[in-house]
């Protein structure tokens, strides 16, 4: 399956188009609906099972990892938290079961960038006789057109204004894709701009109304079961890259060497140096993600931040060495070293991103000195 992924993913990368076939590859494989709930018929797979399909997936194509990752997690915390109307949930599941179904949140919008800086959307949902009309536009809405589910971020037009997001069916009326992804990596993940116009929700198909307020505002600390998940894929990134490292180091052999590259230190130097980086991201990574499935309450969303904060950073370092080592041969369009260098860039991008991390760190870590100062001073 991986290697079937990685064979298309070339193609997907320089076209830009939506990677239907890799997808389907994935849904053949149970990857897609791993995260079903038992109760609901599924394999629930967990935290770890979750990071480890996303890493192996990376490994092929991180935009179909990407696309596949917002789905898992979806159903992930459905089976955790069950917050889908029961009866769409349900018929989700069997469609789910038959056909690749795709599903993802439609949170940032042009004005107010990522939710994880705080403020509230200007997305609107217009009460109706018969439910909601939502209107407004979406940024980066990865898969968004091959996307069942429109998971809506919105403010109701109450009197009493409230927040919640809004299921809207992928091919409703008045959607459409207003502005196209092209950005230097990902390519293929189609994180296209959403308008939505009047789009009809029924009154029910809405989770997690709340008062408008800070309360309704994105919790950067939970998160736990996508940050980990997250910081996996783009590891398998940096494996796939590790991956063409060591075949150029083994295969290549110049003429006033007279052996193979991979013999001479530097090479040998970079290879140890790119193997604990990541051997060590993915220790973090995945045991974290265990100690969530665990429900190791010591574990807290701060850990599980800083881990995907150290794997990005040794994953974007990493492909780094490397193409900085085979110096214009990395940087060659016609191999997949050059891809996945563009690739890792992503890693840091995604919310909350490395300041908003480290200062949601760095502000429990102070709270708990205090807190250990203040019981010594009652002792």
């Amino acid at each position: 399956m991986t290697a079937r992924i990685a064979e298309l993913a070339a193609g997907y990368d320089r076209s830009g188009a939506f990677p239907a076939e890799s997808l389907k590859v994935a849904h053949e494989a149970g990857l897609l609906t791993a995260t079903i709930g038992e109760r609901y018929g599924g394999r629930g797979a967990g935290t770890e099972e979750t990071a480890r399909i996303l890493h192996t997936l990376g490994q092929g194509d991180p935009s179909v990892a990407l696309i596949a990752a917002m789905t898992l997690t979806t159903h992930g915390r459905q089976s955790v938290q069950p917050h889908w109307p029961e009866e769409l949930y349900a018929r989700l599941v069997k469609e789910s079961l038959v056909r690749p179904v795709l599903v993802n949140h439609a949170r940032v919008e042009p004005e107010l960038g990522s939710p994880a800086r705080g403020g509230l959307p200007a997305t609107r949902a217009r009460r109706t006789g018969d439910g909601w009309a939502i209107s407004g536009t979406k940024r980066f809405v990865t898969g968004a057109e091959g996307l069942d589910w429109f998971l809506v971020w919105a403010t109701t037009d109450e009197p009493e204004p409230r927040v919640g997001t809004f299921l809207v069916p992928g091919d409703s009326p008045g959607i459409e894709v207003t502005g196209r992804w092209d950005q230097l990596g990902l390519r293929a993940s189609g994180s296209h701009d959403v308008t939505f116009r009047e789009v009809e929700v029924p009154y029910e198909d809405v989770i997690g109304l709340a008062p408008y307020g800070p309360a309704a505002e994105q919790d950067n600390r939970a998160g736990a079961s996508l940050h980990l998940p997250l910081a996996a894929l783009y590891l398998g990134v940096a494996r796939a890259a590790q991956a063409f490292f060591h075949t150029f180091a083994q295969t290549r052999v110049p003429a006033n060497l007279g052996h193979p590259v991979a013999r001479t230190e530097r090479f040998r130097r970079t290879a140890g140096e790119i193997e604990v980086l990541l051997d060590g991201a993915e220790q973090l990574v995945f045991g974290g993600a265990a100690r969530v499935d665990a429900a190791d309450f010591s574990y807290t969303p701060e850990q599980a931040l800083g881990a995907r904060v150290l794997a990005d950073r040794h994953g974007v370092r990493a492909v780094g060495l490397a193409v900085r080592l085979l110096g214009n041969p990395g940087l060659a369009r016609d191999n997949p070293l050059e891809r996945h260098f563009r690739d890792i860039q992503c890693a840091p991008v995604h919310a909350p991103q490395e300041d908003i991390s480290v200062l949601a760190i760095g502000t429990k870590a102070l709270a708990a000195k205090a807190s250990d100062a203040a019981d010594r001073e009652d002792r």
